[in-house]
C-alpha cells in the first residue's frame, strides 16, 4: 500500500481562505443551510434549485391530466405509457451523467443537460396526439438525471460526518418540485382561464412557466456555480492541481463494485415509488374517490411536499447513525426506514376512503422519502474514484425501478390502482433484504463486523493501481481515508 503522505498532494494555495471549517480536501465540515457561503453553500442551494426545477418540468403534466386526456383523446394505456416514457429516459442519462460528472465536473455537465431539455418542455404546448404527448414526456424526463449532479456536487463540497445530510437536504429540497408542481400547475391552469382561455388553450400556455424556470437555473449554474471547492474542475486540471483521469478506469472501477448494484436495486424501491406516485397519485385520488382536479391535486401535493423535511430528515439520521454505530449503523436506519416505507405503501392500497388514504399516504411518503435520504447516505463511502458512476448507477436504478412498476401494475387495466399500489409495497420490503448483504471490510455490515487488518486506506487505494499512485493520482483517496477513520 502506498502510504504518501497527505501532505505531498497539490492543493489550493495554503492562504486560500473558506467562508466555512473544511478539512484536508477543504471540504466543509459544517453545514449550515441557510448560508450562501462560497463555494460550499453556494453549490447547494444551486444544485438544489435547478433538481427542483427539472422535478417541476417533469411532473408538470400529470397534475393537468384530466384536462390533456380529454382535449388529445388519452387512454388508460397511452396515459401508462407516457408516464413510463417520463422516467424511462432518465436511466441511460443518470448513468452518462455521473460519468460526467466525475470526467467534466458537476456545473457544466448538469447545467448542460438542463439547458438541452428545456426545449422539450416548451414544446409540450404544442402536444397534438398521443404520440407527441409521449414523447415530449419522455425527453423532459432526461433533465431527472440532473440528481446525478447534485448528488456528486454536494459529496464533492461536504465531508463524510455531513455528507449525508447535505446530499438528503439538496436531493428532498429538488424532488420538493415533485409535490409543489401539482399545486403549481393547476394555480397557473386556473389562472389563465380565469383571464379568458379556453380550457384545453390554457394547459399549453401553463407549460411555459416551468420551461422558462429550467432554464434560469441552468444559466445560474453556469454563472455561478463551481465544481469543486479549489475551483472548477478543467481549470484544476490545466493548472495540474488534479490529475485527468482514465475514463475507462472510472467506469470500471464504478461497474465492478457490487455495492453499487445494491444501491441502484434497493433505490429503485423507494426514489422509484416516488417517481410512480407522482406519476399516478392526482388521478388515483381524482377517479377513485371523484374529486375535483384541484383538490386531488392539493391531496397529491402533500405526498412530494414531505421532501421538505423527510428525505433530508434521512440524511440527518445516516450521518446521526453514523457517528454513533459507524456504517453498520448507516445500513440499519436504512433497512429499518425503507421497509416500514414497504409497509405503508401496501396499507395505502388497503384504504377505502379518503381520510385515511390521505393519512397513510403521509406516512408512506416519510418514510419512502427518508429511505432515500439514507441510500445516499451510504453512497459517498462506495467508491472515491468512481463516485459519478457509482451515483450515476443507484440514480439509474430509481428509475429503472419507476418503469417496472408501472409496466407492471400501472400500464393498461390488468390491475386496480388500489391493488397496484399494494403490490408495489411487497416489492419494496422485498428488495431492501439485499441492504443485509452489503459489507465493507474496514466498518463492517448489518450482520458482520469489520476485519481488524483492513483499513480505509486498504479499501480506497485497490482501484488506483502502481502507475496511478507514480504520477499521484491517489492522493485525493488518501485524503478521503483519512478523513473516514473517524467514522469506525
Amino acid at each position: 500500500m502506498d502510504e504518501a503522505a497527505p501532505s505531498a498532494t497539490k492543493s489550493a494555495p495554503a492562504d486560500k481562505k473558506f467562508s466555512l471549517p473544511v478539512d484536508s480536501e477543504h471540504k466543509a465540515t459544517v453545514f449550515p443551510i441557510i448560508s450562501l457561503a462560497r463555494p460550499h453553500m453556494l453549490a447547494f442551494h444551486l444544485s438544489w434549485l435547478q433538481f427542483f426545477s427539472c422535478f417541476v418540468s417533469s411532473f408538470a403534466a400529470p397534475p393537468l391530466l384530466p384536462v390533456i386526456r380529454d382535449n388529445l383523446n388519452l387512454t388508460a394505456t397511452q396515459i401508462g405509457n407516457a408516464g413510463i416514457a417520463s422516467v424511462s429516459g432518465a436511466v441511460f442519462a443518470r448513468v452518462a451523467m455521473g460519468t460526467a460528472c466525475d470526467l467534466f465536473g458537476p456545473r457544466l455537465a448538469s447545467a448542460s443537460l438542463t439547458l438541452l431539455t428545456a426545449p422539450a418542455v416548451f414544446c409540450s404546448a404544442v402536444a397534438d396526439s398521443p404520440t407527441s404527448f409521449l414523447l415530449v414526456r419522455f425527453f423532459t424526463g432526461f433533465s431527472l438525471a440532473t440528481f446525478v449532479s447534485t448528488q456528486f456536487w454536494m459529496s464533492s463540497m461536504f465531508s463524510p460526518p455531513v455528507v449525508g445530510r447535505a446530499n438528503g437536504v439538496a436531493a428532498g429540497w429538488g424532488n420538493l418540485g415533485g409535490g409543489a408542481t401539482q399545486l403549481i400547475m393547476p394555480l397557473v391552469y386556473n389562472l389563465i382561464c380565469s383571464i379568458g382561455a379556453t380550457s384545453f388553450t390554457a394547459w399549453r400556455i401553463a407549460f411555459f412557466i416551468p420551461g422558462l424556470f429550467q432554464t434560469l437555473t441552468a444559466f445560474a449554474v453556469l454563472l455561478f456555480g463551481q465544481d469543486l471547492p479549489d475551483g472548477n474542475l478543467w481549470q484544476l486540471e490545466k493548472a495540474g492541481d488534479k490529475q485527468k483521469d482514465d475514463p475507462a478506469k472510472v467506469i470500471f472501477h464504478g461497474i465492478t463494485n457490487y455495492r453499487g448494484w445494491i444501491t441502484a436495486l434497493c433505490y429503485g424501491y423507494c426514489f422509484g415509488v416516488e417517481l410512480t406516485i407522482d406519476n399516478i397519485i392526482a388521478n388515483y385520488f381524482y377517479d377513485r374517490f371523484g374529486l375535483n382536479l384541484h383538490t386531488a391535486g392539493v391531496i397529491a401535493a402533500t405526498f412530494g411536499l414531505g421532501n421538505i423535511f423527510s428525505r433530508p430528515g434521512g440524511g440527518f439520521l445516516s450521518d446521526y447513525m453514523g457517528h454513533r454505530l459507524g456504517m453498520r449503523g448507516r445500513l440499519w436506519a436504512w433497512w429499518v426506514v425503507q421497509t416500514l416505507g414497504g409497509v405503508f405503501c401496501i396499507l395505502l392500497g388497503l384504504m377505502s376512503s379518503v381520510g385515511p388514504s390521505i393519512a397513510v399516504m403521509i406516512f408512506f411518503s416519510i418514510f419512502v422519502q427518508s429511505a432515500c435520504g439514507l441510500c445516499f447516505g451510504v453512497v459517498p463511502f462506495i467508491s472515491t474514484r468512481s463516485l459519478g458512476v457509482i451515483s450515476g448507477m443507484t440514480g439509474a436504478g430509481g428509475n429503472v425501478g419507476a418503469v417496472v412498476t408501472q409496466l407492471i401494475f400501472f400500464r393498461g387495466s390488468k390491475y386496480t390502482a388500489q391493488a397496484g399500489i399494494t403490490y408495489m409495497g411487497i416489492m419494496i420490503c422485498c428488495a431492501t433484504v439485499v441492504i443485509g448483504l452489503m459489507y465493507f471490510p474496514m466498518w463492517g455490515g448489518m450482520f458482520w463486523g469489520p476485519n481488524p487488518n483492513y483499513t480505509e486506506e486498504d479499501y480506497y487505494l485497490a482501484e488506483w493501481d502502481d502507475d496511478d499512485k507514480r504520477n499521484g493520482s491517489h492522493h485525493g483517496s488518501l485524503k478521503f481515508a483519512e478523513n473516514c477513520r473517524r467514522l469506525r
